[in-house]
């Protein structure tokens, strides 16, 4: 197989988010990936941060500004006065209002350059990079098979990770929510096949990277593109169906909180003594079971996997009366609470905050 093409760098924060340009026939559809396509680890520290200091002091001429577009919406675009005059931020901003977007949009600010000046502001093998609502991205024409649409569209990305929550991880690592638990990203993690954050060795399998790709391919999706390749993320994070409509919906119906179901069972002298609360636990995240017991109840609680028999964790005493359980869901889509009666009868209360 042919080595991937050269690296293009996103930061995020403090996080460096590495786009690779990759190598391979740019008119194979990505619904049908055939081979094995691994992007390049950077062998050297990469020095591909965005910082406002090389903004600051940059002799780039700019054109542009707050610009309001065909949909009433203000798209912040700067274009470098190097490029072409058909190259203009009107033209941009239009490209950009079009993007699958929330009210993040508001708060960007594009700087459209050629390469030379994309390397000058993100380091040298860059073609975009990206920190703190601050995107610089290639306006030319096609370098390494990568257009500059493709470009802007992987950064506004993450631009919407920027924007979004992962509890209690970071979606500009792991991915927003519904699209990381869709991507069963948590279990990959847990078995060292996915690696938030790095932009290094394990680039092809960062999460991150991952979902400013599968954004892109959503978007270019929705505007009925369909030659669309997937050169620089590992295979195993190809959308399905699932996963796409999941990052659509991250956009522009983006989770903000976990939910809290409350239940009741009083124990008497003819009840069972145990009862079964079903869990539905279709994202991944934080999870935690309060039980409030009678005076006197020795109740045992216990968080039990779908098959009824595999206990993950049992309650521990947070007070006289009650208990608690809090735990990570990681790719299991359903769970029990199991509630045990011993000692005083009584009512029970049960709440669980799921993600």
């Amino acid at each position: 197989m042919a080595p991937p093409g050269p690296l293009a760098a996103l930061l995020s924060g403090a996080l460096l988010t590495v786009l690779v340009a990759g190598g391979g026939d740019a008119s194979r559809s990505a619904a049908t990936p055939s081979l094995p396509v691994l992007a390049r680890s950077i062998d050297a520290q990469p020095g591909t941060a965005l910082r406002a200091d090389r903004l600051a002091r940059t002799a780039i001429e700019w054109r542009g500004g707050a610009i309001t577009t065909s949909t009433g919406e203000v798209v912040n675009v700067l274009v470098s006065d190097a490029l072409p005059v058909e190259s203009t931020p009107e033209g941009w901003a239009e490209f950009i209002v079009k993007l699958t977007h929330g009210p993040e949009l508001s708060l960007l600010t594009a700087y459209i350059v050629p390469l030379d000046e994309v390397q000058e502001l993100c380091g040298a093998r860059a073609l975009g990079c990206y920190s703190s609502n601050q995107m610089v991205s290639l306006g030319d024409a096609a370098i390494d098979e990568n257009t500059a649409e493709e470009v802007v569209r992987h950064e506004y990305g993450h631009h919407v990770a920027f924007h979004r929550l992962n509890a209690p991880w970071r979606a500009i690592d792991w991915g927003p929510k519904q699209w990381a638990s869709a991507a069963t990203v948590c279990p990959r993690v847990s078995r060292r096949e996915a690696f938030p954050g790095d932009e290094g060795q394990n680039y092809s399998q960062n999460p991150g990277e991952a979902w400013a790709e599968v954004y892109r391919l959503m978007d270019e999706r929705k505007v009925g593109i369909t030659t669309a390749t997937w050169r620089i993320i590992a295979p195993a994070f190809f959308p399905d169906e699932g996963a796409l409509q999941a990052a659509e919906r991250d956009v522009l119906q983006p989770w903000t909180a976990g939910r809290t179901a409350a239940f009741r069972r009083t124990f008497g002298k003819k009840t069972p003594k145990v009862w079964w609360i079903p869990l539905s636990t279709s994202l991944d995240g934080d999870l935690r079971i309060t039980a409030a017991l009678p005076g006197g109840g020795l109740h045992e609680v216990a968080l039990v996997g779908a098959n009824r028999s595999t206990v993950l964790r049992r309650a521990q005493w947070i007070g006289q009366r009650s208990k608690r359980i809090t735990t990570t869901v990681c790719g299991q889509r359903s769970h029990f609470v199991r509630v045990t009666q011993s000692g005083a009868l009584g009512r029970v209360s049960v709440s669980a905050s799921t993600p």
